[in-house]
């Protein structure tokens, strides 16, 4: 099934008028997290788009109106156009938004890079369900399948006993931003035990969320599963593990994820010992 813009685009969008002045739209574009901003008119028709660049080239000018100074026209898309060409147009013009038109020209919303980041982490994800139902064929020789779905938080079995405190951050700021990338289950009877995504179960119960999107396996045979213990099982009862609320949040390392992106640095500090002083 192809991927489409509006799967994943930001529908409400923050946008300025033509008739908005420079120093207007700094002070908008100050205050959010983007690095421009669409440009319409009265009947909210795109007309062009303004980056933070062309508004610091005319900082000085500030009481003269957008639509004097930008390029009419810009990169667009529509909301049925493949979320890959989308991300070759952005790619090729190196493009950080991509504002999203209607049939006469309407801007109806905006594909971030981030976005398609979101995207590439969503679509992987039913891969390693994928994997997951495979190796739980093979080892117990019962056959499983899978669904998405959204699955209680406070009633999910851990399977992994700590997490690391910077990745938990990190999750946080992803579910604030909508990246909702799904967990990992595997549901036996009235038990459902967490196989991937410990940091955003903890992350998403922290925020006051009461349930998480999620691939759900099941046994197609599910009388015959219960009767199996599955490794699963063990390790929580091993560390008493009953709920997400048992997770231990390791405060004292990181990730091995941070630690593979900051032991260059850490490799060069050390490196670079101190000049001997001068006799």
């Amino acid at each position: 099934m192809t991927v489409r813009v509006r799967d994943y685009m930001v529908l409400e969008v923050e946008h300025l008028r033509a008739t908005t002045t420079v120093g207007e739209a700094i002070q908008k574009l100050t205050t959010s997290r983007h690095h421009g901003l669409p440009v319409t008119d009265p009947a909210g028709k795109l007309v062009g788009f303004v980056s933070s660049k062309e508004l610091l080239r005319h900082s000085t000018e500030r009481s003269m109106p957008l639509s004097q100074i930008i390029r009419p026209g810009t990169y667009t898309a529509y909301p049925d156009t493949a979320l890959d060409d989308a991300a070759r147009i952005m790619f090729r013009f190196g493009l950080r938004d991509l504002p999203i038109i209607d049939e006469r020209g309407r801007l109806c919303g905006v594909l971030s890079n981030l976005d398609v980041v979101r995207s590439h982490f969503e679509r992987a994800s039913p891969a390693k369900a994928d994997t997951l139902k495979r190796l739980l064929s093979e080892r117990y020789a019962l056959s499983f399948s899978f669904h998405r779905g959204l699955v209680p938080i406070e009633q999910l079995t851990p399977t992994q006993w700590k997490v690391y405190e910077d990745e938990l951050e990190g999750r946080r700021y992803e579910l604030e931003r909508g990246f909702a990338e799904p967990v990992l289950v595997v549901r036996k009877g009235p038990t459902w035990l967490l196989v991937d995504g410990h940091h955003r179960a903890l992350a998403a119960r922290e925020m006051g969320l009461t349930q998480l999107q999620a691939f759900v396996l099941e046994c197609d045979l599910p009388e015959e599963f219960a009767r199996q213990e599955t490794g699963f099982e063990r390790t929580a009862a091993e560390h008493h593990l009953g709920s997400v609320a048992d997770i231990e949040i390791d405060r004292s390392s990181h990730h091995p994820l941070v630690e593979v992106t900051t032991q260059l640095l850490r490799r060069v500090e050390h490196e670079v010992e101190p000049a001997e002083p001068e006799e």
